[in-house]
C-alpha cells in the first residue's frame, strides 16, 4: 500500500483545494491530510485565517479523499509524521517548490501544480479588499514596519511620504515602493496611513489624514497633549474612521496573558506596579539632542506607562516626576510615581542611564515578575508566599512585534469595530495627558504642530 501525506490550512475551502486533494489521493492508496491549527499559522506569520479549525477539518472530510485527517501543530511535525505513519509520498502545492526537498531522504516529494486564478487569499481579497497602506516618515521604525506588513494578509505597502524628498526616495528604493513628494498625491494612492514621523508632527499628520478619509495607525506617543488626543479621536469617531496608537506591547499575546493572570485573582488584589525600560542611545541622536521633543520620557514613557494604566486604570490621584538631566537639559532618566485609590506605581525610563528593565506587579497573595525585555513578554513568573511555588509562563513574540498591531488594526477596519480593549481611546488620551504634564513641568513649549 502506497501512503501519501499532504498539509494545508484549507481556509475558505475552494475548487483549488478540492483538486489538490483529488490529485494527492490519486498518487497512492491511502491519503493522510494534515490540517494546520490557527496557532501554528500565527507562528508562520499568518494572521488571516477566517474559518475555524473544526470547519476546515469538516470541509476536508466532505471531499471524501482523505482516509485520515490529522492536526499539524508544529514546524517539525512533517518529519515526525512521515516516520510515524510510514509515508511513501509527501505532496504539497507547487507554490512551495523546493521548500520541502529536505524530506527527499525519507520519502518521495511531489509538488503539485496549483489551480490557477483561485486561492484563499484571492477569496479574502474579494470579500475584503486589500488595504493599501501609506507611510509618513522614513525613520528606523518605518524600516521595521515594512517587512512586518508583508506577514499580514489583507494589507500592502503602497508608498511613502516625506517632505524631505531625498529621504523618501531612498526609503522607497530600499523597499520597492512608491515615493510621494506631494501629500495630496500620497493620499489619493492609499487607503490607510501609518505615521512614523517625529513626535511633534503626529498631531498635524493625523488631522490631515483623517480629513482625507484615511484610517490612521500612529506611532507612540500619538500626540503630546490631552486636548489634541480628544480632538482627533472625536473627529475619527464622527467620520467612522479607525485611529489607533502604535504601542506594540499592547497587542502582543504574551502581554495579554500576563494581564489576564494579574487580573485573575491569582496574586490577590494588585497594590503596586513597577515598570522600567532603559537603553543607551548615541549622544548625537534625535532623542538626545532635540531639547523640546527629545528625552527619555517622550521616547520610552508610553511603554512603561502602559501596564500601569491597564492594571490600575486612568483615574490616578497623584503624579510626581523625578528627573536626571544631561548637560543640554534633556531628561536622561525619568521616574513617574503614581498614587491610586487602591495602590501605587512607578514608571521608569532612561536613554543615558542603564538600569535593570523589568516589570513587577505586586499583589496581596503574590507577585508577577517579567525581566527585560518584558515589553515583548516572552516569559514571566508568578511567585507566592511559599518560595517553592512558582508558576512559569511563556509566549512567542514574532519578529519586531509590529505584525500584531497591524493585524489588529486591519481587523478593526474590516470588522467595523471602532474601539478595542487592547488599547482604548480613553487610555491613549490618558497617555497623552501624562506626557503633557511632564512637558509642562520641564518647561517645554508646546508649539503648533499643524502640517
Amino acid at each position: 500500500m502506497i501512503k501519501v501525506i499532504t498539509y494545508g490550512t484549507f481556509d475558505l475551502f475552494h475548487e483549488g483545494h478540492y483538486r489538490l486533494l483529488q490529485r494527492a489521493k490519486a498518487l497512492g492508496d491511502y491519503l493522510i491530510v494534515g490540517v494546520t491549527t490557527e496557532a501554528y499559522d500565527v507562528t508562520r506569520g499568518k494572521f488571516n485565517v477566517v474559518d475555524s479549525l473544526m470547519t476546515r477539518i469538516e470541509n476536508v472530510r466532505k471531499t471524501g479523499f482523505a482516509d485520515e485527517i490529522i492536526i499539524e501543530e508544529t514546524s517539525g511535525q512533517k518529519f515526525s509524521d512521515i516516520k510515524k505513519y510510514h509515508i511513501d509520498i509527501f505532496t504539497v502545492g507547487s507554490d512551495w517548490t523546493g521548500e520541502f526537498d529536505y524530506l527527499k531522504d525519507y520519502c518521495k516529494v511531489i509538488y503539485l501544480e496549483r489551480t490557477k486564478n483561485i486561492s484563499s487569499t484571492m477569496l479574502r481579497e474579494k470579500n475584503t479588499p486589500i488595504q493599501r497602506i501609506g507611510i509618513i516618515g522614513t525613520g528606523r521604525i518605518a524600516d521595521r514596519f515594512v517587512p512586518e506588513v508583508r506577514l499580514v494578509s489583507g494589507v500592502s505597502t503602497q508608498g511613502v511620504y516625506n517632505p524631505h524628498v531625498e529621504s523618501a526616495v531612498r526609503f522607497a528604493n530600499r523597499w520597492g515602493i512608491e515615493a510621494y513628494t506631494n501629500i495630496d498625491d500620497f493620499f489619493d494612492a492609499v487607503d490607510v496611513v501609518y505615521i512614523a514621523s517625529p513626535h511633534e508632527t503626529h498631531y498635524g499628520y493625523i488631522k490631515v489624514s483623517l480629513e482625507h478619509g484615511k484610517h490612521v495607525l500612529c506611532e507612540k506617543p500619538m500626540v503630546l497633549e490631552k486636548a489634541q488626543a480628544e480632538e482627533v479621536f472625536q473627529y475619527a469617531k464622527e467620520q467612522g474612521l479607525i485611529l489607533l496608537e502604535e504601542i506594540k506591547t499592547a497587542y502582543c499575546p504574551g502581554f495579554h496573558k500576563l494581564l489576564g493572570i494579574a487580573c485573575s485573582g491569582n496574586i490577590g488584589n494588585i497594590r503596586n506596579v513597577e515598570a522600567c525600560f532603559t537603553k543607551l542611545e548615541k549622544p548625537d541622536t534625535r532623542e538626545l539632542t532635540d531639547r523640546i521633543y527629545g528625552g527619555s520620557f517622550t521616547e520610552l514613557g508610553s511603554y512603561v506607562l502602559l501596564p500601569i494604566i491597564k492594571l490600575f486604570g486612568i483615574d490616578y490621584k497623584d503624579l510626581r516626576f523625578d528627573v536626571i538631566r544631561g548637560e543640554n537639559g534633556l531628561d536622561l532618566f525619568t521616574k513617574a510615581s503614581f498614587v491610586y485609590p487602591t495602590g501605587m506605581a512607578t514608571a521608569t525610563c532612561g536613554l543615558g542611564v542603564k538600569s535593570e528593565g523589568r516589570l513587577l506587579i505586586s499583589g496581596t497573595k503574590g507577585y508577577i515578575i517579567a525581566e527585560a525585555p518584558w515589553w515583548k513578554t516572552t516569559y514571566f513568573e508568578v511567585h507566592y508566599e511559599d518560595a517553592d511555588k512558582i508558576d512559569r509562563y511563556s509566549e512567542t513574540f514574532l519578529g519586531d512585534g509590529l505584525r500584531y498591531e497591524i493585524s489588529n488594526f486591519l481587523f478593526m477596519i474590516n470588522k467595523s469595530n471602532k474601539d478595542d480593549f487592547k488599547l482604548t481611546r480613553s487610555e491613549s488620551i490618558t497617555l497623552a495627558h501624562i506626557i503633557e504634564q511632564f512637558m509642562k513641568e520641564e518647561n517645554r513649549i508646546n508649539k503648533n504642530t499643524d502640517v
